[in-house]
């Protein structure tokens, strides 16, 4: 049953995700979403093209098919099919967790177009393995307490600000007739002025309340038309691109299994699906609608499928994107149909390689001043998550030193482990592989398996700066649910049952 509101022109359903605006409005709410996540979605395939050294016409067609697989994984979380999609207003995005990983994948592989056939062939392998865990994921999140998730994101933020400021300065050196030779190019003050310029201009633009959230945006966009007058950049090759074109399937060839790759990428999911839990239950708090371990895991399920189907497009792993989770709040605008018309733009935008090839058009020193800011809220992000954990306790001080120093490892050092097994290295060469693998382990010695450790971790977190707690875990896990943001019936039970089982053992 449905009903039309005579005020706002909009149909209500029985759930308030199911609200449904008219078709211009719609669009025109989906278009902000769109806008306020665009600038995460290309900085993936552009980060990613040139670690492995890309022609801009290859770059290009990178940005188009990550377009278009957000937009398709979007409409499928948003509209959902039996078993796939949790019916929520959710983004999904190109997900930054996997960028260190992939980049050190790349660079172990030779680089060039061929190493992405490796990083492709570990993000099926995770995107499976993920799909087989989420039913059961409320176990598994118990693992990544604040702690953890905290100095894992920390180091993912860490470790992408080089690419930032290689992007500004260039390599070091160059290759000219066979022979390496000095960049004369190298650390311009033109290229730093440029990028230095750009960082001011997203600073300027977020101090604009009407402008804060497309600050990165149009910080881009500002940055590109100085340096086109400057002669730093140029629009030539934009009209090489085809104006329409279905992605190709493995235009990079078909992907190739690496085991020390797998491992790292399976790392990387279990980060990307602890951050999608986190958004779940926050938007669903916002929107003020019921979630159980179903909802959850039609969620994850959704999340992880897309992941595995982007290599076949040329793509990789997607993620909810927690900024559009905060869009919905300011917004109030709730209905999951809004979602998914953002998810169509997406969609079309990805089937004209034209509109990628403009965006290739970005200088690089542009790129790094914005990228200075997007890394670093990564980073920011995390250290916000690692205020939820309870320091008094100083092992907690020791998991965190120890985790974001193995992390920095790569980042400090790049040849540590050169003399170790080629699959160690490309684990431990991954600084998020490298941090998640140290946190992990040390919060279990630490706080789980000591004598006077409780059977499960205090706080449990997710994507910044969001929070699964402790006994939200415990519901869902129990078959329980929450609606509007509170435990309903069978959770409440739950609940009671728990505290009652913990005052007969104290008696």
């Amino acid at each position: 049953m449905t009903a039309t509101n005579l005020t706002t022109g909009r149909r209500v359903g029985t759930r308030p995700e199911d609200e449904k605006y008219p078709i211009a409005r719609s669009v025109g709410y989906g278009l902000q979403h769109v806008l306020s996540m665009f600038g995460g979605v290309i900085a993936v395939p552009l980060i990613i093209g040139g670690a492995a050294g890309l022609s801009p016409a290859q770059q290009a067609l990178l940005v188009a098919c990550a377009l278009f697989i957000s937009g398709a994984s979007t409409l499928l979380q948003t509209l959902g099919v039996p078993y796939f999609g949790s019916q929520l207003p959710l983004v999904q995005g190109i997900s930054f967790a996997s960028v260190s990983t992939m980049i050190t994948i790349i660079v172990n592989h030779g680089g060039g177009p061929k190493s992405l056939g490796v990083v492709y062939g570990a993000i099926i392998v995770a995107g499976v393995v993920g799909l087989i865990v989420a039913p059961f994921f409320s176990s598994i999140v118990r693992f990544f307490p604040p702690v953890v998730t905290g100095s894992i994101i920390t180091v993912i933020g860490l470790s992408l600000l080089p690419t930032a400021a290689g992007w500004i300065t260039g390599q070091p050196t160059i290759t000219e007739a066979g022979k390496t030779v000095a960049n004369p190019e190298y650390a311009t003050a033109g290229n730093v002025g440029l990028g230095m310029l750009t960082l001011a201009i997203v600073l300027v633009l977020s101090k604009i309340p009407i402008l804060s959230r497309f600050s990165v945006l149009l910080g881009l966009a500002i940055g590109t038309i100085i340096a086109l007058f400057t002669g730093q950049t140029n629009f030539s090759a934009v009209g090489q691109s085809a104006v329409f074109a279905f992605p190709k399937p493995f235009a990079f060839g078909l992907p190739t299994f690496d085991f020390g790759a797998i491992v790292s990428m399976v790392i990387v999911a279990l980060v990307i699906m602890v951050e999608t839990t986190a958004d779940l239950l926050a938007v669903s708090e916002i929107v003020g609608t019921r979630i159980d371990s179903r909802r959850v895991a039609d969620g994850l399920r959704a999340d992880m499928l897309s992941s595995v189907v982007a290599p076949v497009f040329n793509s990789f792993p997607t993620t909810a994107f927690a900024q559009n989770v905060g869009l919905v709040a300011i917004s109030g605008v709730k209905s999951r149909f809004v979602v998914a018309s953002g998810g169509a733009i997406l969609v079309i935008l990805g089937l004209f390689p034209v509109a990628a090839s403009v965006v290739n058009v970005i200088p690089q020193p542009v790129l790094g001043g914005a990228g200075f800011v997007l890394f670093g809220t990564v980073a920011a992000s995390g250290i916000r998550t690692l205020l939820k954990a309870d320091f008094r306790d100083t092992n907690n001080l020791v998991i965190v030193a120890v985790s974001i120093s193995m992390g920095a490892i790569p980042i400090v050092a790049s040849g540590f482990w050169t003399h170790f097994p080629s699959w160690f290295v490309t684990i431990f060469s991954s600084g998020i592989s490298a941090a998640s693998i140290s946190a992990v382990a040390l919060n279990l010695f630490f706080n789980v398996f000591r004598p006077s450790a409780p059977p499960q971790p205090s706080g449990l977190a997710a994507a910044p700066p969001l929070q699964v707690s402790d006994e939200e875990i415990e519901v869902l896990s129990h078959g329980g649910g929450f609606n509007k943001g509170q435990p309903d019936t069978a959770a409440i039970r739950i609940i009671n049952e728990r505290d009652q089982s913990h005052d007969d053992a104290s008696k």
